[in-house]
């Protein structure tokens, strides 16, 4: 299982839980400071020696040293590891590229996937949001010929879009103005912490039971 999934599925269990969990949302502290820390080096080190060498080799190291590390704590590693295609990615473009701020450009294109994805099950009436539930209730597809669960799940869908769309939005223009402090810090911000509150407007939105629970049928009169 890659930790891209395991987050997936840790998402998937939180939005049928009856309480939301920040710490779960976010991977738990470790998993919050294994997530950001490769940027965080990034971006430091290019305000230090600027170049794309430097930053590149070192949030690379960074994410290596993670892993090393879960290696000899005997603790699973996939946490560490959630960071890793990102980064490999950036790394690779932003060398091939000579230029620091490439390093951002596969998450850009992920976003912007990820957006179309989301819009498409909308547009054909199938929110992802829909089908999780939906797989994680043993519900099949009745919860489409319900149109006010049809609706709650397309506007909870709507959130998740929207976080993509904020994304692109202002990091985007941050590439192209080869602004590459800023839009580190810009991706840092909108990872996690964004990724938390979304998810906690989504719960909020899909909490109420799918089958609410059908009153008691009254005593029949006592003589």
């Amino acid at each position: 299982m890659t930790a891209d999934d395991e987050r997936k599925q840790g998402m998937a269990s939180l939005l049928d839980s009856d309480e939301f969990s920040l710490h779960e949302a976010i991977g738990g502290w470790r998993g919050f400071v294994e997530s950001s820390l490769p940027g965080v080096v990034f971006v430091v080190t290019f305000l230090i020696w600027g170049g794309f060498r430097v930053p590149v080799v070192a949030s690379v190291a960074t994410v290596a040293i993670m892993v090393v590390a879960r290696l000899i704590g005997r603790t699973p590693i996939t946490q560490a590891l959630s960071g890793v295609v990102g980064v490999a990615l950036g790394a690779v473009w932003a060398w091939r590229a000579g230029d620091a701020g490439e390093y951002f450009v596969p998450g850009l294109w992920i976003n912007a996937g990820y957006l179309v994805a989301v819009l498409v099950s909308m547009l054909v009436r199938w929110p992802i949001v829909g089908v999780i539930m939906a797989l994680l209730q043993g519900r099949g597809s009745s919860w489409r010929k319900e149109p006010a669960t049809l609706a709650r799940y397309q506007w909870a869908t709507a959130l998740l879009a929207g976080m993509f769309a904020l994304k692109l939005l202002v990091q985007v223009p941050l590439y192209l103005a080869d602004k590459v402090a800023l839009l580190g810090t810009a991706k840092l911000a909108m990872g996690l912490p964004l990724f938390a509150l979304t998810l906690w407007a989504i719960w909020f939105l899909v909490r109420t039971p799918a089958h609410p629970e059908e009153p008691e049928a009254p005593l029949p009169p006592t003589r």
